[in-house]
């Protein structure tokens, strides 16, 4: 079967800052040179994974210290959003409501915790059909990129598998991987993850080095 047209990534849940869009991409803006947007995963990075599709809301559970992660972060001043593929809405296993329900708990265990994501940015269509938004394309991330004005080079992409880091490669983003090290896996699974990344055992973990200031690689040479 031959790839599809390309079609525009899909998002709900926005709740932009002063209820209005940001500035164009590049505007000197003080508010803007002051954003600090990280752009999550979502399975086995906010919430646990399991034998298939999640696609009720009492399947989603989330991963232990998670949800205070996010809360931390966004009382330090962070953004957090969320891009995420969601094949199983292409393939009919689930549909948009289903979808809208699992991330309505989401939020509500989040808000219980003094916690908040912007916005769920997902790629609806399944594997074959020629997407610009399925990662490790980067059409949700250049949209997230996009709607708060940001340059790729000061946004941290955060997430477990290859596919969401080489998204964010492919827009210029600070590169953390959580979860267990690539240890031990056959060194074709290995070339799949972007160099220049960090590691953290847990999005709790990266949260601590955020919040302590170690986010940012060294400067070249350094």
């Amino acid at each position: 079967m031959g790839a599809g047209p390309l079609r525009r990534p899909l998002c709900h849940g926005l709740a932009a800052a002063g209820g209005g869009r940001h500035r164009a991409r590049g505007a000197a803006s003080s508010i803007i040179a002051r954003m600090k947007l990280a752009i999550l995963d979502r399975d086995g990075t906010l919430n646990a994974t399991g034998e298939g599709f999640i696609s009720t809301p009492d399947e989603w559970v989330p991963m232990p210290g998670a949800l205070e992660a996010v809360a931390r972060l966004n009382h330090a001043g962070w953004h957090v959003a969320v891009a995420t593929n969601q094949p199983g809405l292409g393939r009919g296993l689930f549909d948009v409501l289903a979808l809208n329900a699992v991330h309505a708990r989401m939020h509500r265990l989040l808000a219980a915790v003094g916690g908040r994501i912007d916005a769920v940015f997902y790629c609806p269509h399944a594997p074959d059909e020629g997407c610009a938004c399925r990662k490790p394309a980067p059409g949700l991330l250049e949209q997230i990129r996009d709607r708060y004005g940001m340059e790729g080079e000061d946004i941290l992409v955060v997430g477990n598998c290859a596919e969401h880091l080489q998204a964010g490669a492919a827009i210029g983003a600070q590169l953390h991987a959580v979860g267990p090290a690539q240890e031990g896996v056959p060194a074709a699974a290995a070339a799949a993850w972007p160099p220049g990344l960090q590691r953290h055992a847990s999005l709790a973990d990266f949260a601590d080095r955020v919040l302590a200031g170690g986010a940012r690689p060294p400067p070249a040479g350094g």
